[in-house]
């Protein structure tokens, strides 16, 4: 089979136009087998947009054609494992992307994994999280952060990684067989939409458990016994009461929001380090101007548009755009009463009136003159509380127009964009929310931005505070075989500081999990 590159269809093409355009491309008459393997939209021309494709191929004579710059022999992909013998129960931290495919991984394996989760099974955990939405009470160890399939539930779904791995394919197959849609396997920033999400952890979850994993949901680690420097048991707390798992095999897999189990195993002596962070604002447009500055006339042809911005301020600073989400919503992403945190979602269909994207500044791992590891943490939740004040104490969210807060006047009406956030909004003066440096880099940044996407800087786009939990501000410290310095104890994903997104994420609990098989063997 081969792989036949850069072949450009103009919009409006069908899957027969694109087929006749590889047939006169390679000059044959028919193929074997015929699969879309990526799609992308080339839109630096607005004048003349066009699809991208790559397709795979099979054909007779195959052989003629590999030495043409666009085309390249592959060969079939199959994800291989380790089987193991091992009566050793290993127990997963955590049901994340992370947390999931290190659990299965081990379950395809042959290892019947304990899966701990402190929040509830998705549905259940959809239930608390509408609550919140609409009445601001707030369940802390069942919501946007804590539940089956992490934070990664409640957002766009986004399934984009800059870590380039062979893993990748695997879990984009697995998410197709659990009954996400087909073209996430070829689209070139695919997603799956909140809503598809649900049904797709739960189809994962069956599948561990018909391979002999158990997941055991509102169950929280509390504590870890050790003994000359190897991990023994998981002290656990469940609705009955608290209990100890016995065992010298587990993968910590966090999210980056679980603040009371890092402070629980700095206790227990595990070597963690700060790591640079991101914080800032939610900012919401109209999401016809984005696909307007985006495409020009074809908008109305094509699926929502995306941006992805960057840039370095004048004093050094670095400001850029991060999860951003067509045609979706602001939600309220708070786990600890008294913090305010937003985060974005979108449906699969992308088709809300708004757009959403954190604007984020960076944070130096050594800009604080504490030596405390949790400095950053601290220092997210001083912004958490004081977003939770500054809309009025009941998980409405401060906001303000991005017109005013550039020229510092408070704002006392909303202009052309609604804010998204539930459970509301109050509106506020948003710049005593960052000192003078930090405050000076967004505003430089976004009349910056706004060279790169036009009507970024819309007097009328709405900000919404605190962006606060992009990334985890501690690292875990690891070996290369991802084990912690307590023997038995390994990590992966957001929480210990290796990923950011659902499929880093997953790829580092799929490492995390071969490297304790190779242990097992």
């Amino acid at each position: 089979m081969i792989r036949v590159n850069n072949i450009k269809m103009p919009i409006g093409s069908s899957l027969n136009d694109l087929k006749l355009k590889v047939q006169k491309k390679l000059k044959i008459k028919s193929f074997k087998k015929f699969s879309v393997s990526k799609q992308s939209i080339d839109a630096r021309d607005k004048k003349n947009i066009m699809y991208v494709y790559s397709v795979d191929v099979a054909f007779d004579n195959e052989g003629k054609y590999i030495n043409n710059k666009d085309i390249l022999k592959i060969e079939p992909y199959e994800y291989k494992l380790n089987k193991i013998n091992s009566k050793v129960r290993p127990v997963i931290v955590g049901s994340g992307p992370a947390g999931l495919f290190a659990a299965l991984i081990l379950a395809e394996s042959g290892a019947k994994p304990i899966i701990l989760e402190r929040g509830k099974p998705v549905d259940e955990r959809k239930k608390d999280v509408d609550l919140f939405f609409e009445t601001g009470v707030l369940n802390e160890e069942s919501n946007v952060q804590f539940g089956e399939g992490g934070a990664g539930s409640f957002s766009d779904g986004k399934l984009t990684t800059g870590v380039n791995d062979f893993r990748a394919k695997k879990i984009l197959d697995e998410f197709i067989f659990a009954g996400a849609p087909e073209e996430i396997g070829y689209l070139s920033k695919p997603h799956i939409g909140t809503d598809n999400l649900k049904l797709v952890i739960k189809n994962i979850r069956g599948k561990i458990i018909k391979l002999g994993g158990e997941f055991r949901f509102s169950n929280k680690l509390i504590d870890l016994e050790v003994e000359g420097n190897s991990l023994v048991a998981l002290k656990v707390k469940s609705e009955g009461g608290e209990y100890y798992i016995e065992g010298d095999k587990a993968i910590l897999a966090l999210g980056h929001s679980a603040r009371s189990t890092f402070y629980m195993l700095g206790g227990k002596g595990l070597t963690i380090a700060r790591k640079s962070f991101s914080v800032g604002f939610r900012i919401e447009h109209l999401q016809k101007m984005i696909d307007k500055s985006q495409y020009g006339g074809f908008y109305k042809k094509l699926p929502p548009a995306e941006y992805k911005l960057n840039t370095h301020t004048s004093n050094g600073r670095g400001v850029y755009t991060f999860c951003m989400c067509p045609g979706g919503q602001v939600v309220a992403a708070a786990s600890e009463k008294g913090g305010l945190v937003t985060n974005g979602m979108s449906y699969y269909g992308r088709d809300l009136e708004n757009s959403n994207a954190a604007l984020l500044v960076g944070i130096n791992a050594d800009e604080f003159k504490s030596n405390d590891v949790f400095e950053g943490v601290k220092f997210q939740i001083a912004l958490e509380e004081k977003a939770f004040k500054l809309g009025g104490g009941d998980f409405k969210a401060p906001v303000q127009l991005l017109g005013d807060f550039l020229i510092g006047k408070a704002s006392t009406s909303i202009g052309s964009v609604t804010p998204s956030y539930k459970p509301g909004f109050t509106l506020a003066d948003l710049n005593s929310c960052f000192s003078g440096e930090l405050l000076f880099a967004f505003k430089e940044a976004i009349y910056d931005l706004d060279k790169k996407l036009h009507g970024f800087n819309t007097y009328d786009a709405a900000l919404t505070f605190a962006e606060s939990r992009s990334s985890s501000p501690i690292r875990f410290i690891r070996g290369s075989n991802f084990e912690s310095n307590i023997k038995g104890l390994y990590l992966a994903g957001e929480g210990a500081g290796y990923a950011g997104g659902i499929m880093s994420a997953a790829i580092d609990g799929i490492k995390a999990s071969e490297s304790m098989i190779q242990g097992l063997i």
